[in-house]
């Protein structure tokens, strides 16, 4: 039998890519094997977001033609479509495939094999118009589910590749992301995380059809036990529908990605956000004030050219003002090919490096700060992961999980759990992780009375699908 090996650079859209060319290969007969272990075929899915993006992405390819040289070695990914004879020039390197038409990859492998050559296989992806449908039915150690909404992106800020690696926008078709959703959750999901590359952008290709109406219809589509959760959304695509429909689910998370990347008018101008400060901490208040719980998590690029210390100052004073539960900071890093790699005035390694720590604290103490008004609440948890080497005082196993506001809690749980829902009430509030203990295991069950699932959805009963506890 034929034996495949992967390895994922990147973001979690790469990584939804990676499960689903690995199912492929999987349909096609072969087994699959560690990165690290000897394999007949090597697929590496490559980043290109900034320059150390390619060069991990090298040395990565050059580790696999190393380990096994007599070995198929194929590159995709967002290096291997903006750089295919870069990547192509690498001795070793037999198969190179763009971010399309990657559903033929196990017969471009064939081809490969068979003929002895190597291949290109890489489209102009600003030209493709339609969404490559790529199933992936389940995940490989993973309690959450992700499925992929849209690819693409039409807004071309200065600092970044991805309207070149990745094309513009691209909509999954509703009733095909309903059927994928309808499959996650009949194979027993309780949480799927919306993504893509510009996920807040679904529906921007479709005539009168937004994500907000996406998630209307996965609300219909999906058992109550089935919670949603959106990976990332921009300010400006929370608009009073989306809200109202935010307001109104018992399904769609606490929480709420927002991408920042700067709290200075001047920086945004020139890294081409298409909002204001004022703007951005507006809609931010008024996300707030329809929902006074939710958790907003936001991305930073500190260090971009130019940056002043005055200009960082302002970042750091925003942030403390809207008080976001945690921050993705980024060290501001070139990638050839985009306009803000052409900017003078470097910041220089050290003072970007002080920066990022300096934010990194702020996101620590916001972080506790959200999770200290949690303090003897109980929330509701999808079971992930074992604590390695840490167990409680009865001597069971540690767990973590994320709650529906994000919050990474940490409690004891039975193995058989991994993947459930569980209720977890707040003790110790962290900075990072919070501990709790379990209150009780959510079952479900189907709801056989007809009239009742018609009454609750008048709001009238618990529901079509009803929990049972376990007390923990």
């Amino acid at each position: 039998m034929n034996r495949v090996a992967f390895h994922t650079l990147g973001c979690k859209v790469n990584a939804y890519d990676t499960e689903a060319i690995r199912h492929l290969f999987r349909n096609a007969g072969y087994a699959e094997v560690p990165f690290e272990d000897e394999a007949d075929v090597y697929v590496i899915n490559t980043c290109s977001v900034t320059n150390v993006g390619d060069r991990k992405s090298r040395q990565i390819i050059r580790r696999a033609i190393r380990r096994s040289p007599e070995a198929t070695i194929v590159v995709t990914g967002c290096y291997a479509q903006v750089a295919p004879g870069e990547v192509a020039a690498i001795p070793g390197v037999d198969l190179v495939m763009g971010n399309d038409r990657r559903g033929q990859i196990v017969e471009w492998v064939e081809k490969v094999r068979e003929e002895r050559r190597p291949y290109q296989v890489v489209a102009n992806v600003r030209r493709v118009r339609d969404f490559e449908e790529l199933d992936v039915p389940a995940f490989a150690d993973r309690a959450r589910a992700t499925l992929k909404i849209q690819d693409g992106c039409n807004n071309f800020c200065s600092f970044c590749i991805i309207p070149f690696s990745r094309g513009f926008v691209r909509s999954r078709k509703p009733e095909n992301v309903l059927h994928q959703a309808r499959r996650l959750a009949e194979a027993g999901y309780r949480e799927i995380v919306l993504t893509g590359i510009h996920t807040g952008g679904y529906g921007a290709d479709l005539e009168g059809y937004t994500l907000a109406d996406l998630l209307v219809d996965l609300e219909r589509e999906l058992e109550d036990s089935v919670r949603i959760r959106i990976s990332s959304i921009e300010a400006s695509q929370i608009d009073e529908r989306m809200l109202d429909v935010l307001r109104r689910s018992k399904q769609i998370c606490r929480h709420l990605h927002i991408p920042l990347q700067s709290g200075d008018d001047e920086v945004l101008r020139r890294m081409r956000r298409r909002y204001t400060v004022a703007e951005y901490a507006e809609k931010i208040h008024r996300i707030r004030e329809v929902l006074p719980e939710v958790a907003v998590t936001t991305d930073v690029i500190v260090g971009f050219p130019g940056e002043t210390k005055e200009q960082f100052d302002n970042t750091r004073r925003l942030i403390e003002e809207l008080k976001f539960s945690q921050l993705h900071v980024f060290p501001y890093s070139p990638r050839r090919g985009t306009a803000a790699a052409r900017y003078p005035n470097p910041v220089p390694a050290e003072v970007k490096e002080e920066r990022v720590r300096q934010l990194v604290r702020l996101s620590k103490d916001l972080t506790l700060a959200y999770a200290s008004r949690f303090v003897g609440r109980v929330l509701p948890v999808v079971v992930e992961s074992s604590v390695e080497d840490r167990r409680a005082e009865d001597g069971n196993m540690l767990f973590t999980g994320h709650a529906d506001n994000y919050l990474e809690m940490v409690f004891a749980a039975d193995p058989s759990m991994v993947g459930q829902l569980v209720e977890v009430r707040l003790e110790d509030p962290g900075a990072e992780r919070s501990f709790g203990s379990v209150v009780r295991q959510i079952r479900f069950a189907p709801q056989e009375d007809e009239e009742l699932v018609r009454a609750d959805r008048r709001g009238e009963t618990t529901g079509g699908i009803f929990p049972i506890a376990v007390e923990g």
